[in-house]
């Protein structure tokens, strides 16, 4: 029976609502065997996570979600079975979440012009980590005071790409985002790959690249309603060579359309990016 890994969640320490003890908890209760927390540009909830995995009986994998531009659009970059104390990484990081406070002011600013005021505080009043504000964190609060109905509608309305209060930005590069992992210690997957928004020739271009930096792996999710979809990247994933993974993106309760630990199993066409790990 294959095993039961979740190697992409979020708690509190970045745009998650549980603390990173709690999404352990979760995950153990949902039936997880391999878990790892991957907090986007953050890494102070790791500490906390490895410690309940491990009174929960789990094995625990350290990761990060790293922001990234290619192509003028973002790419998410996940860090596996990193050193969260390896001072390049840290560094970078840092300089990313910097770039996040930037386009907090920024948003806040642009949703002000259109009558919502304090914007940047009420995204603090209901961020778990004040050093790292994202978009989510604004759609919590557009939603709790009754300026949207869901987190969905704040970001059609205002935070989505092209919206009232969108603001561009570049992240780091590809290269530097791989440094920064390999450095580590980490294994560097792709996640979530068919929401990022390239047409098939950047994207082509996209997995050429991070196979030649050294990258080793594609976030591989099948979701019920396409499951097409879930086939084309496991027929990539077997083209570069890249080994599978598997993850939830959880971020709270309810949202999402995987808890943590209920997506379809990896293919057994595919080799496990955990399989050096277990």
């Amino acid at each position: 029976m294959p095993l039961n890994a979740d190697l992409h969640s979020h708690s509190c320490a970045s745009d998650g609502v549980l603390a990173p003890s709690d999404v352990a908890a979760r995950a153990r209760a949902n039936g997880v065997q391999v878990w790892a927390l991957t907090d986007h540009d953050e890494t102070r909830g790791l500490a906390e996570a490895a410690q309940a995995a491990s009174a929960l009986g789990m094995v625990f994998v350290p990761g990060v979600e790293i922001s990234v531009t290619w192509a003028g659009h973002t790419v998410h970059v996940l860090g596996l079975n990193i050193d969260p104390a390896d001072t390049a990484l840290a560094a970078g990081l840092a300089q990313i979440r910097q770039v996040r406070r930037d386009r907090a002011r920024r948003i806040s600013d642009l949703l002000a012009a259109h009558g919502i005021h304090r914007a940047l505080q009420g995204a603090l009043s209901v961020a778990g980590n004040p050093a790292l504000i994202g978009r989510l964190h604004f759609a919590r609060f557009l939603v709790e005071q009754g300026h949207c109905r869901t987190t969905q509608q704040a970001f059609d309305r205002y935070l989505g790409e092209g919206r009232r209060a969108y603001v561009p930005v570049r992240w780091t590069r590809l290269k530097a985002a791989l440094g920064w992992i390999h450095g580590a210690g980490g294994k560097a997957v792709i996640a979530h790959p068919w929401r990022h928004r390239h047409d098939a020739n950047q994207q082509t271009a996209l997995f050429d690249t991070f196979k030649d930096l050294g990258g080793e792996g594609l976030e591989v999710l099948a979701g019920p309603r396409a499951p097409a979809r879930h086939d084309a990247y496991v027929r990539l994933a077997q083209h570069y060579g890249f080994e599978g993974s598997r993850g939830s993106d959880f971020h709270a309760p309810g949202a999402g359309h995987f808890d943590l630990g209920r997506m379809p199993d990896l293919p057994a066409s595919l080799t496990p990016v955990w399989h050096d790990w277990v």
